[in-house]
């Protein structure tokens, strides 16, 4: 069986550019409005900074064979049980005949300010991919329903802050040897290699782009194992293989 990577790499390139570029449409209309949000949050609250990554996933499931499937991206249908919660809002789900077939997160951050909200973004990751897998466990999803796909891909500025060695507190414990000296761009590929290791996400991607990929859409990652390629390519296969069941 061969796999349809839906020309990925240009699709890609086109979502970065389109997420740089409605960054900075975001903070034009609200600068022009009068309404500016504190600091870069302007570009943040506009929501739809992703979009081109959600495309591509879309366009993966029906070039994959799966033409039937209900691809949710409309917020009132992104709803998914919990057990440690009542529920969960994805950005994107796979459904077919009932069954869930991918839960997929898209997200990103953009600096000055990447130590809070690195905290922020890996506690969210872990706490809602355990949290899903319990509710499978415990059948929310239906009973005998086949294991989903969960995928997470984290797009994040690659600039001076993002580079930058940082160091730790270590007051009591030592941290582990990865992290020590660690920048928070190989914080955030240590935490999705990690998130596949211990079999929170079937997938889990890290993609560094500076804010001059507006012009042409570059970007770039650390390891192999949390690429854009390994993401496409084991998606792909998911979806290939629940359609030729």
């Amino acid at each position: 069986m061969s796999l349809e990577l839906a020309d990925y790499e240009a699709r890609a390139r086109d979502a970065v550019k389109l997420f740089w570029g409605n960054r900075e449409a975001a903070m034009a209309k609200q600068i022009a409005s009068g309404n500016a949000d504190a600091g870069t949050r302007g570009a943040v609250t506009a929501g739809k900074n992703m979009d081109g990554f959600l495309e591509l996933a879309q366009e993966l499931v029906t070039a994959n064979g799966l033409l039937m499937a209900e691809i949710c991206t409309k917020r009132r249908v992104l709803t998914l049980p919990g057990y440690f919660r009542p529920t969960k809002l994805w950005d994107l789900l796979v459904m077919h005949q009932g069954q869930l077939v991918a839960a997929l997160e898209f997200k990103s951050q953009v600096g000055p300010s990447f130590g809070n909200n690195f905290n922020n973004r890996s506690e969210e990751a872990i706490g809602t991919a355990h949290d899903l897998w319990t509710a499978y466990r415990e059948g929310a999803l239906g009973k005998d329903a086949p294991r989903p796909f969960l995928g997470w891909v984290m797009l994040v500025e690659d600039c001076d802050a993002s580079r930058s060695s940082v160091r730790d507190t270590e007051p009591h414990f030592p941290v582990f040897p990865e992290f020590k000296g660690a920048s928070y761009s190989q914080r955030y590929d240590i935490l999705c290699r990690k998130l596949v290791h211990e079999g929170l996400y079937t997938s889990a991607t890290f993609l560094n782009s500076p804010r001059t990929a507006a012009a042409d859409g570059a970007y770039s990652h650390l390891s192999e194992l949390t690429s854009l390629k390994t993401f496409v390519t084991e998606f792909a296969a998911h979806i290939a293989a629940v359609a030729a069941r």
